[in-house]
């Protein structure tokens, strides 16, 4: 009896540990951490605070739900007075839904009210009406934000979406717009305003880069750890780091690979070991490569231009047909077959569409599976339209962290 009593003594001291505890957890997969915080207030407030899910990334690879696809005719954003107007049947936020938690997305009536979509980033929405009107959404107030009209006047710009996360659990972000110069004109200079949620205000600036560039219109940046990745005419990728304090863009040739005089899609994306990756898409198939990081630290990529087409490395390489003969239940899909999108955070897979038909493809098991979702698809216009996977991160969230933000 005693025995026993000191060994459960043993381990209620060590459950009452923080530094224990924390440690234990740590150890869980995700599946099993979940359900623990219905143990108590304690547990559920060490599981959803900043500094273990920060942990817990470090040895785990962060997690996400699909939530499904939204949808941004680009007919309609950003158009002249005189330009295309949408019919009053079709939404101007179309969603394609994948599961419970979409639908109920769907059905709110949120949408209605945020006019285009724009871009997403760590559940957050970003939409509004170009070039004026802009709103931020967010999964965990579920209202909508606002954002004050901008100084400029911008007709044809691009857009990022940076969202980012303190340690004392408060969502911060910005949105930045950056002029696009449609002319055949050599300049080295880009103007942009950035918004950020911690002073509520558009702060303008002029970005400089050492060579003569344009950014393409009616784009939205990737963004990698806070920096920036436009696509740029002349097949380049444009980097700009708000963080660095310097006002400078680096220009970054895209691969030549095969497909590069024959692409009709392109993408950027995040890989799962943080690097920048790049994925075209012609009639014959896909190649994915990743931009490898300078040997000595990461910094100078976004400091210098003399970056070399060596520096990308091919590491997927996707042929169409083979894909297909591969996958024969899918085999009338095959016509008219295009990437997608990436996954975020994530080199295993990617996104294809055939037709309005939608597939995550398995790169290195070289399977196929279908995306079933809940929606009009047939009735989009997928040649003039943006179609990106809404993904919200499945750690859970607890107003006893005090987990707040400035959309409220």
């Amino acid at each position: 009896m005693m025995s026993k009593r000191m060994a459960h003594d043993s381990v209620h001291a060590a459950l009452n540990s923080d530094d224990i505890l924390f440690e234990i957890l740590l150890r869980l997969p995700e599946k099993s951490l979940f359900r623990l915080i219905l143990v108590s207030k304690k547990w559920l407030h060490l599981i959803c605070s900043y500094s273990f899910r920060s942990s817990y990334y470090t040895r785990w690879q962060e997690s996400f739900r699909l939530l499904g696809f939204l949808v941004c005719n680009f007919l309609y954003l950003g158009r002249p007075r005189d330009g295309f107007r949408r019919p009053s049947w079709e939404p101007a936020l179309p969603f394609l839904s994948t599961c419970k938690e979409g639908d109920d997305l769907k059905f709110s009536g949120i949408l209605k009210q945020l006019g285009y979509f724009i871009d997403s980033s760590n559940g957050l929405l970003l939409c509004g009406r170009h070039p004026m009107t802009y709103y931020v959404w967010s999964p965990i107030t579920k209202q909508p934000y606002q954002l004050p009209q901008p100084h400029q006047f911008y007709r044809n710009l691009c857009m990022a979406f940076i969202v980012e996360e303190s340690h004392d659990n408060v969502i911060c972000y910005k949105v930045i717009r950056a002029k696009c110069i449609c002319k055949p004109v050599e300049v080295n200079t880009v103007s942009i305003e950035t918004f950020s949620s911690k002073t509520g205000a558009w702060k303008q600036a002029t970005l400089t880069c050492s060579t003569g560039f344009a950014l393409c219109p009616r784009t939205v940046a990737t963004v990698i750890r806070g920096v920036v990745h436009w696509f740029a005419v002349q097949k380049n990728v444009a980097i700009y780091d708000p963080y660095l304090g310097v006002r400078r863009i680096s220009l970054v040739k895209l691969p030549a690979g095969e497909l590069s005089y024959d692409y009709e899609e392109s993408v950027l994306g995040e890989s799962s070991d943080g690097l920048l990756q790049y994925g075209q898409s012609s009639k014959l198939g896909i190649e994915i490569w990743v931009l490898e990081k300078e040997q000595g630290g990461n910094s100078s990529i976004y400091q210098n231009n003399t970056h070399q087409e060596s520096r990308w490395n091919l590491r997927y390489k996707l042929n169409f047909r083979v894909m297909w003969k591969r996958n024969p239940t899918f085999a009338d899909h095959s016509k008219e077959t295009h990437i997608l999108s990436f996954l975020p955070q994530n080199s295993e897979s990617v996104f294809i569409r055939s037709g309005s038909s939608i597939f995550l493809y398995q790169l290195e098991s070289k399977t196929l599976d279908v995306v079933h979702y809940h929606g009009r698809g047939s009735s989009i216009s997928w040649d003039s339209s943006k179609v990106a996977p809404y993904f919200k991160p499945s750690w859970p969230s607890s107003s006893l962290c005090h987990y707040t933000n400035s959309l409220t």
